[in-house]
């Protein structure tokens, strides 16, 4: 079964940083290509970012804009999302997925989610 649970998500102020983690089981971690998608309270599913298995990845130009980077530690399973230059606009709850082949990305598994807030 595939298991997901997000952490370092919290309260920062605009400008701020933050580094949210995914620990992963239940599934060959090295081999699969896996996101980070978010929500915000009455909008729909936004895709930020994605890594293949060798470590090449894309984020979204026009939601990320240069200010979210995705890496991945397959010796420990756990996948990150460092976000910097955050701004109000950032404010959701992340979630981290496992890319699942022939669909969309609102239908991956993905875990509980992490909530980022960015406020003065």
């Amino acid at each position: 079964e595939v298991q997901l649970v997000e952490s370092g998500g919290g309260l920062v102020q605009p400008g701020g940083s933050l580094t949210l983690s995914c620990a992963a089981s239940g599934f060959a971690f090295n081999s699969a290509a896996l996101s980070w998608v978010r929500q915000a309270p009455g909008k729909e599913l936004e895709w930020l970012c994605t890594i293949a298995s060798g470590g090449t990845s894309s984020c979204s130009t026009d939601v990320v804009k240069g200010r979210f980077a995705i890496s991945r530690d397959n010796d420990r399973s756990i996948l990150y999302l460092k976000l910097d230059s955050l701004n109000e606009g950032d404010t959701a709850m992340y979630y981290c997925a496992k890319n699942a082949p022939g669909r969309s990305f609102a239908q991956y598994p993905r875990g509980r989610g992490t909530q980022v807030t960015v406020s003065s």
